[in-house]
């Protein structure tokens, strides 16, 4: 799903250039001393934050992507979720699989979108649109 996900985005970025869709293998420190490493399992940053010549990223993502996996609780996911705002993270996907929704946070809240719900990029991604369902390979 993780990658479905990160397959629209990049598509979405194709014909935008706007900044960096990043695959779970990307690092993001989130703390110094001692240095916090992160990785969600996908994550965009604005042309205007991106370095490419770092290993890990100094700062949050402006997106962070995380899906709930198998063997995740809900709970635990939503703590990464909230982890993730507190770091600075304009925006943050909880995508469930076993619910079909996406729970969408921003710092002023959050709210769940179901199957029939379109995912908006907004500002941060603008003229992203994607039907919740979809993501999930659900036609």
């Amino acid at each position: 799903m993780a990658s479905r996900i990160g397959q629209l985005l990049a598509n979405w970025n194709d014909q935008r250039q706007l900044g960096t869709v990043c695959a779970a293998d990307t690092g993001f420190v989130i703390e110094r001393d001692p240095d916090t490493v992160r990785a969600p399992d996908v994550a965009f940053v604005t042309a205007a934050r991106h370095r490419e010549e770092l290993a890990y990223f100094p700062g949050p993502p402006d997106l962070a992507v995380e899906v709930v996996s198998p063997g995740d609780t809900f709970t635990a996911v939503q703590s990464k979720a909230l982890l993730w705002i507190e770091c600075g993270v304009r925006e943050v996907w909880v995508c469930d699989p076993r619910t079909t929704t996406v729970t969408v946070y921003t710092p002023a809240g959050s709210r769940v979108l179901g199957s029939a719900a379109m995912l908006n990029g907004g500002e941060l991604l603008p003229g992203f649109a994607q039907r919740v369902g979809e993501l999930f390979g659900a036609g």
